[in-house]
């Protein structure tokens, strides 16, 4: 099981700043809140959905309380709250593929706002199913290893006994890959078991990759991607970039 893990170059940029933070906890309870709603349940033993999302959390550093008091949210009958997702797909320079996950509660702005975004930085919003063809679904749990303490023999054993189907080994972190539905289960093992994770959720893994060479495609490309993740609906953005300058 080897290979170079280009998690760094499709996952959001995680920001360090409070600010960052704050964002990224708001966008994962707007998740917690579809799951809740959409499996009609708050116990996570009984909603797959959910159980996956507070996995992510717990891998975000998310408080506890903060995710029990936005399942409580969701089931409580005050909560107004309509959102729902909606999966946009399209291209950025030079072809690159790019597939955008939100949750919105106005499909109209949403959509308005990732089209104008595509087209101010020189891509384009193609139809459903133009690029996720050449995407594969999977889970992805990355295991910090910034101190580089963490022996990869050890680590690839615990990950196999965890349920993990492979591992990718990079400077600071190992990445393990598991079907969508173990992620969570793989998570609990591997955190149980001392690791540190950086990241645990289901995400769409590029079969292959591209890089660009000119510097304004290049420019544009990581603008796009700043713009998204600063788009409160914008959940996800996945893509088959392979940035060199990172």
């Amino acid at each position: 099981m080897s290979g170079h893990s280009k998690w760094h170059n499709i996952q959001k940029t995680k920001g360090a700043a409070d600010a960052k933070r704050a964002q990224a906890f708001t966008k994962i309870a707007r998740e917690i809140i579809v799951a809740v709603k959409e499996g009609g349940s708050g116990d996570p033993k009984n909603n797959m959905r959910l159980a996956a999302v507070i996995t992510k959390a717990k891998a975000a550093n998310m408080p506890n309380d903060n995710i029990k008091r936005t399942i409580d949210k969701a089931l409580g009958s005050g909560d107004t709250s309509s959102f729902e997702s909606v999966t946009y797909e399209g291209y950025g320079p030079s072809g690159v593929a790019v597939i955008v996950e939100a949750m919105t509660d106005n499909r109209n702005r949403t959509a308005s706002e990732v089209r104008h975004c595509f087209d101010k930085y020189n891509g384009n919003l193609g139809p459903t199913n133009c690029v996720s063809w050449s995407f594969d679904r999977k889970g992805v749990i990355v295991v910090d290893n910034e101190d580089g303490d963490l022996d990869e023999d050890t680590v690839l054993m615990d990950a196999m006994e965890a349920g993990a189907a492979d591992m990718e080994t990079e400077e600071g972190v190992f990445t393990l890959y598991t079907a969508p539905e173990d992620v969570t289960a793989v998570a609990d093992y591997m955190t149980a078991h001392g690791y540190k994770l950086d990241s645990a959720q289901e995400e769409m893994v590029p079969q292959s990759y591209v890089t660009l060479t000119a510097e304004g495609d290049r420019k544009n490309m990581q603008k796009m991607l700043d713009v998204f993740e600063d788009n409160d609906d914008v959940q996800n953005v996945w893509h088959n970039w392979e940035n060199m300058d990172d």
